[in-house]
């Protein structure tokens, strides 16, 4: 399979971190826009309605304006979210193993998969030193992309790990669509969403699962081919773990 080089890990307060979260806050500015007008527009024809409007007119205009609202709290949600994993320091790490962390990403989104009735798998995952929420929501984003981005079949998700010099490489692999390698990179941006529906997320997951690897010293990318999954890796420093 194709994919992109290894994203090299940051360091803080860089040019390209600044570039980055410039990016970023350009990004959210952007798609936060856009229900903010529509929420806007529909409630002022409400008001313009009064109660002589039509009453399914008006419960439609009401429906958008929810519709924006909960897409507000995705995106909001999604930015929270990105600014704890960048106040990830080394001072909280302690010994993870993330066989338990695994199980619990799953279980948090267990009524996703049983949903889309996807098989997960895993092998005998390493202990690293990190911080452990952080890398539960890590599994829980890579799984959650996975089954929002499967294909015709049903889900299939395998996690496995291999130790290399001085880093423990973890990968995660499905049986999805598939991304053309020319767009991998871009599924690590924010609010980026190459397939998937609006009611998915707002396009977090991947951008958020990266900045959790770089704050643990790591990098992570992606391999994919049309139509042949995809394969997201990641990597640990060992730092002296089993």
């Amino acid at each position: 399979m194709a994919g992109t080089e290894p994203h090299p890990a940051r360091a803080e307060l860089t040019a390209d971190s600044l570039f980055d979260l410039s990016d970023f806050l350009l990004r959210a500015c952007h798609d936060l826009r856009a229900p903010v007008r529509a929420i806007r527009a529909h409630s002022e024809l409400v008001l313009r309605a009064g109660a002589g409007g039509d009453p399914a007119a008006l419960q439609e205009r009401l429906n958008f304006v929810v519709q924006g609202a909960k897409k507000i709290e995705l995106l909001t949600e999604g930015i929270s979210k990105y600014s704890i994993a960048m106040r990830i320091t080394r001072a909280g790490f302690r010994p993870v193993s993330m066989a338990p962390v695994l199980r619990a990403a799953l279980g948090r989104i267990l009524k996703e998969v049983n949903m889309a009735e996807a098989e997960v798998t895993y092998d005998a995952l390493p202990t690293v030193t990190g911080d452990g929420d952080r890398l539960t929501e890590l599994f829980e984003n890579l799984v959650l992309n996975a089954v929002r981005h499967a294909g015709v079949a049903k889900p299939r998700i395998h996690i496995s790990a291999e130790r290399r010099s001085g880093e423990w490489e973890m990968t995660v692999e499905d049986n999805g669509a598939g991304v053309d390698p020319g767009y991998l990179e871009r599924v690590f941006k924010p609010f980026e969403r190459l397939h998937a529906k609006e009611s998915d997320g707002p396009g977090m997951g991947l951008t958020i699962g990266r900045e959790i690897v770089e704050r643990h010293g790591g990098r992570m990318w992606a391999e994919s081919q049309p139509g042949k999954g995809g394969i997201f890796r990641f990597t640990i420093p060992t730092d002296g773990s089993e």
